[in-house]
């Protein structure tokens, strides 16, 4: 049983894994991923494929007012109707906690204990008389402590009873001040404020997309963020020293995709640490430290690398990698994770899962009726084969981290994201030339790396002069998959001539090959 359900689990793969070949345009790549729409009940019209693609192309990421339907924009007016109102009856504000006053106020409820009898001797054949049976019976308080005394003073002579008490002076309560008048409360989210901003807008459209411009649910939504936040304490949090250089590993951010939203890395599988895990979920305090410390890494990073003024990124891509992972994400995690869907709507433009089990898929399917059709329209799955490819169709190899399968490094001091990688696809049993001219007395730096290597690699240096001799930069040698995953190189020559870089590919299978070069001053040492 085990097998037929690991079989029937890598089929599964093959429908969702996103598969190679030539990249597709955007909008037709969405549309293979997602299923095709239910048949429409007779006499109804069925819904077209274009508004099927723009419910969940990136076009919709954008928080240009311009570029929303009519009836969109009116909903947008109504939303900031209803922001307005609720600013001036300070409205996001959480409930103030139960005054401790109504509890005591409750308390005369029950029923007084008897007074203490005052043995007093009365003067023969004067008998006081029994309290009025109101006084027994009165529920109110203050009502029976009076008929209390007045039963007691009634056995004292004149002289003997306590002066009645000078009536109390009526207090007036003072006016309110006109400046209480209710002015409009101030209410900030991501460092913007709610309204009479340029970026406020963005926002507001953010809260519209999570709840399908529906502006009842977009105000609810937005108003229990924001009492979230004042409860949670967001805006101190941002300024607290929460830093765990050990979680730089398990989220990062690295680099831009190819539509300029910055890359956030979620490296869960690193858990299978025990230290690391301890580190984390030991007990109530650490956990509740990392979900801090993961919301407040989040929080920054929406202040420092997003733009919501008209036409900014305003969204960012989450790469999941789950290698190593062993099963359904651990409770602390899905905690965190719901934490972030009810409070940062839209900011992912895209999520996409690399190394996916084959077990992922079934847990996905389960969990999968949760999200909106709108979410999970940005889900891509690739499984450790296809890992680099997939990436590769979103982000640029140059910004790609080299862990996974591409060219980015941190402290390089030869390449930075700015050069361009050159990707080729090697046919298998064939052999790829690389030709790079260079000019007299110059430096020339190169990098390259074929995924899984498994192939021959050298390098040589032609010159252009007839009467020149060969020169063997790189002697050739077979590169596998436990060698370094990128080759970098450099050669100084006196003449004008070029350098071939050869890779051999003997397999039966197609390789992927990126490689990228500069030509530097001669006078730069090596």
């Amino acid at each position: 049983m085990a097998v037929e359900a690991q079989t029937k689990a890598s089929e599964a793969a093959q429908e969702v894994v996103v598969a190679g070949g030539a990249a597709a345009t955007e909008e037709k790549e969405v549309v293979k991923e997602l299923p095709p729409p239910p048949p429409a009940p007779e006499g109804e019209e069925a819904p077209s494929l274009t508004a099927v693609v723009r419910a969940v192309t990136f076009k919709e990421e954008s928080n240009l007012v311009a570029v929303l339907e009519d009836p969109e924009k009116k909903v947008l007016d109504e939303l900031k109707q209803l922001v307005q109102a609720a600013l001036a009856n300070h409205e996001f504000s959480p409930p103030p906690p139960s005054p401790p006053a109504a509890e005591e106020e409750a308390k005369p409820e029950e029923p007084l204990p008897p007074a203490p009898a005052i043995e007093e001797p009365a003067p023969p054949g004067d008998v006081p008389p029994p309290p009025s049976e109101k006084a027994v019976v009165e529920k109110d308080g203050a009502q029976t402590v009076e008929a209390i005394e007045v039963t007691v003073g009634e056995g004292l002579s004149p002289s003997e009873r306590a002066p009645p008490a000078a009536p109390e002076e009526e207090k007036t309560p003072a006016p309110p001040p006109a400046a209480a008048a209710q002015l409009p409360e101030e209410v900030q989210i991501w460092g913007i404020p709610l309204l009479g901003d340029e970026r406020s807008e963005a926002v507001l459209i953010k809260f519209l997309q999570a709840r399908d411009f529906k502006v009842k649910e977009a105000m609810a939504m937005l108003n229990n963020a924001l009492i979230w936040r004042k409860e949670f304490g967001i805006e101190a949090l941002v300024e607290e020293d929460l830093a765990i250089p050990e979680m730089e590993k398990v989220v990062f951010m690295h680099g831009t995709d190819k539509d300029g939203h910055p890359v956030c890395y979620n490296v869960y599988g690193e858990f299978q640490n025990k230290e690391l895990y301890a580190m984390a979920f030991a007990d109530e305090e650490k956990r509740q430290r990392f979900l801090r410390w993961r919301i407040q890494y989040l929080e920054k990073g929406i202040r420092q690398l997003l733009d919501f003024r008209p036409g900014g990124v305003s969204t960012m891509v989450q790469v999941t990698d789950l290698k190593n992972s062993i099963g359904p994400m651990k409770r602390e995690l899905r905690q965190a994770l719901t934490l972030l869907q009810d409070n940062y709507p839209e900011f992912a433009a895209k999520q996409i899962f690399i190394n996916v089990p084959w077990w992922y898929l079934a847990f996905n399917r389960m969990i999968s009726p949760f999200f909106t059709q709108r979410s999970k329209s940005k889900f891509v799955f690739a499984g450790p084969s296809k890992t680099a490819e997939t990436l590769f169709k979103y982000i640029a190899p140059e910004q790609v981290p080299v862990q996974y399968g591409g060219l980015s490094k941190e402290n390089d001091p030869d390449f930075t994201a700015a050069d361009a990688v050159t990707e080729i696809t090697i046919k298998p049993s064939t052999k790829q030339l690389m030709q790079i001219p260079v000019n007299e007395k110059c430096l020339l730096v190169w990098e390259l790396r074929v995924l899984g290597w498994d192939v021959t690699f050298g390098a040589e240096f032609v010159p252009s002069s007839e009467n020149g001799y060969t020169v063997i930069v790189q002697k050739a040698r077979k590169l596998v998959a436990t060698d370094e995953p990128v080759e970098k190189n450099s050669f100084k020559n006196g003449e004008a001539g070029k350098v071939v870089l050869t890779v051999d590919n003997t397999t039966s299978k197609k390789k992927k090959l990126l490689y990228r070069y500069k030509i530097k001053s001669s006078t730069v040492s090596l």
